[in-house]
């Protein structure tokens, strides 16, 4: 056997999928195992890998042991000369393992070799080759001389940003997304350390390597995508936190003395100031625009407040000092609430939505106004005007950060995609079929044949692949989707190079029924699936059942001597009120008696759908059956029927059930692979 290949999977089925694929091509004519070590994935990646690939062989682990572990447990199964480490959310070109492994039988010194890497807008990522951490690299790294000074060898040691991405060199550090290791070498120095769940493995084993007496080689003679933003997510504490935890740990391993207490003492404080700065770039990113429509109605409120008083009451004292750090605060506060409950920031550009967050929170207002001390009533007229400047606004800053972005004024309007499909005809039809059965708006610009300088009909396809370039200018086209039946991993990569990060890329398997792509390293890819979607993951559902547990918890506090009542237990309902707010339980969950896998996670219920139908005793088909469609059609009315219907049960117990599977939704946020 000439080539064992491991890949460790962990809820990326589709990413899989297409790596699998690219693998079984690649490994065409060659003497290649393949095993797929799943770490309990709860997104069918085991169901998949048995009716889609018998040949692989398959290891499903009822528990996640980390990445280090996994691999482990096939290498030491593995029988070929050669192992490869792949990540699942790669594609590897079709000559990869023969150019890999004609390089490796020519340099009997090499231990390793790693490859050169793009990610999914084609970019080339720096992590393909880099340098030993020591205090001064992870200083230049954790304080931004590395990304100042990108080809400085002074600076940029960690991603040797010196040398030429296009040319062999011998390097250090090799990334674990591609590994590509002789065995003998690997049973020489050991395998993976396990003390590593996420992130360092690949530095300790480059290091014990080299220390070993071998070479790591960077060979960017072959390339492979790497879809960065499916195993990291580098904007969260959870990376930051993994990332320097796992250099403290290479750093007590492998140094000795001061360096090494330097080293763990500059890791420590960099866990700190990285975790610091991400807090807070996060919260910009998400809050900036929420804080500027807040600036805009203050100061619009404190404006209009001087010359309503001076122009209409003709007195410029006539609102009292508490209308500015009373009622302003309290108008901002309910505009912005009702702003982001009616999802005005999950599409900031969708004008429409300013309105009706601003008409809704205005009705509110005008609710709260006759309940307020005569004090803090002052004009109605106020929140009127306030209302309508606030509109104006927003709506004039929203279009001005559109035109800064895109270039047009085209506030709100989502125009759809201009998209390219390259691939033969029959296969361009498939596509289509699944961009609409997916429910994708796109305007098909036509289809690009695979071939070169004219070697097809023209009356069928726009042009051949040759022009590629010279289309996506001429239609302006916003995306390419590769067919991979028809079209070379190579080609897919130079043509993604080629055009740069300008266009988005998606690649459809062959025999798929997805279509996948990632244009961004540190955020998750973009997915065209007829498979089921469920209304209830959505961010404004979401956020919507929340607010209904809220309100209805709230009620129930302030009308609790009525309500025990009308309830079977009191004492059961002031304890579920309290765990509702505290957003350990919902009134309404799944009926299950343990989260279901495959559906989005919810908060334990203290009534189910079960309580509308009223049936006693439900077989598990029925019960099964009413998640799913809850889950798929949720709409916060079928929480109120519930919740109606089942009323005097609002004291039933609230099962632990589901604090569990939240937990293991946040724990598979932190995806292991590196």
């Amino acid at each position: 056997m000439k080539l064992s290949v491991i890949i460790v999977n962990y809820n990326v089925r589709h990413f899989l999928e297409q790596a699998l694929r690219s693998v079984r091509k690649a490994a065409e004519g060659l003497e290649v195992e393949v095993f797929v070590v799943d770490n309990n994935s709860v997104d069918g990646s085991v169901a998949m890998v048995r009716s889609q690939f018998p040949e692989v062989r398959l290891i499903a682990n009822d528990h996640n042991p980390g990445f280090a572990k996994a691999n482990n447990q096939a290498i030491r199964l593995a029988r070929g000369e050669y192992i490869l480490l792949l990540n699942p959310d790669t594609v590897v070109e079709e000559d990869t393992f023969r150019k890999c492994i004609a390089f490796m039988d020519a340099h009997p010194e090499a231990g390793a070799l790693g490859v050169r890497m793009i990610d999914g807008a084609g970019k080339f990522l720096p992590e393909s080759k880099r340098g030993f951490p020591s205090p001064w690299v992870a200083f230049c790294k954790t304080f931004g001389l590395a990304r100042l000074f990108p080809r400085a060898r002074l600076f940029n040691h960690y991603h040797l940003g010196y040398l030429d991405e296009h040319e062999v060199h011998e390097v250090e550090v090799l990334a674990g997304a591609f590994m590509f290791l002789r065995k003998r070498v690997l049973d020489e120095v050991g395998l993976l350390d396990e003390d590593f769940f996420m992130y360092g493995e690949d530095i300790d084993l480059s290091w014990r390597i080299v220390q070993a007496g071998y070479k790591n080689y960077y060979f960017p003679h072959t390339s492979i995508i790497h879809y960065k933003g499916e195993s990291t997510k580098k904007g969260s504490l959870n990376y930051v936190r993994a990332f320097y935890q796992a250099m403290i740990i290479f750093a007590r391993k492998h140094f000795e003395g001061r360096k090494a207490r330097l080293f763990v003492w500059m890791l420590q404080g960099a866990i700190y100031f990285r975790a610091l700065l991400t807090l807070l770039a996060n919260f910009f990113r998400k809050a900036w625009l929420p804080l500027a429509d807040a600036a805009l109605m203050a100061g619009g409120m404190v404006v209009l407040k001087d010359y309503w008083a001076t122009h209409y009451f003709h007195n410029p004292d006539y609102y009292p000092p508490s209308f500015l750090w009373f009622n302003i605060p309290l108008y901002t506060a309910v505009w912005l609430g009702s702003l982001y409950f009616t999802g005005a920031y999950d599409e900031p550009f969708r004008l429409r939505r300013v309105v009706r967050g601003m008409i809704t929170g205005t009705v509110v207002l005008a609710a709260i106004y006759g309940f307020l001390p005569l004090q803090y009533r002052p004009s109605r007229a106020l929140i009127v005007l306030g209302a309508v400047w606030s509109v104006l606004s927003m709506s004039a800053l929203r279009t001005l950060v559109h035109l800064l972005r895109t270039g047009n004024l085209n506030v709100g309007y989502d125009r759809d995609k201009n998209v390219v499909i390259v691939g033969k005809m029959d296969e361009s039809e498939r596509v289509q079929q699944l961009l609409g059965r997916a429910g994708v708006q796109a305007n098909i610009i036509g289809t690009v044949a695979p071939g070169q300088n004219g070697a097809t009909d023209l009356k069928e396809y726009l042009s051949t692949l040759d022009k590629l370039d010279e289309l996506v200018h001429i239609f302006r086209v916003d995306e390419v989707i590769f067919c991979a039946r028809d079209v070379p991993s190579g080609k897919i990569m130079e043509w993604m190079t080629r055009l740069g990060p300008h266009v988005l890329y998606k690649i459809v398997p062959e025999d798929s029924l997805s279509i996948i792509g990632s244009h961004s390293r540190d955020h998750a890819g973009e997915l065209y699936t007829i498979e089921i979607r469920y209304q209830i993951a959505h961010p404004t559902a979401r956020r919507a059942k929340r607010l209904f547990d809220l309100s209805l918890a709230l009620f129930l506090l302030l009308t609790f001597p009525l309500q025990a009542l009308l309830v079977r237990s009191p004492s059961g309902l002031w304890r579920n009120i309290w765990r509702v707010v505290r957003g350990r339980c919902s009134w309404v969950g799944y009926a299950g008696a343990t989260q279901p896998r495959t559906l989005p996670p919810l908060r334990p219920g203290v009534l189910s759908p079960l309580d509308a139908l009223r049936i006693p005793t439900p077989d598990p088909l029925t019960v099964q059956r009413l998640d799913l469609l809850y889950a798929k059609d949720y709409h916060l009315a079928d929480d109120i029927d519930i919740v109606w219907k089942g009323y005097r049960r609002l004291g039933r117990f609230c099962e632990e059930r589901g604090e569990r599977s939240e937990e293991r939704r946040v724990g598979s946020e932190t995806d292991f692979v590196t």
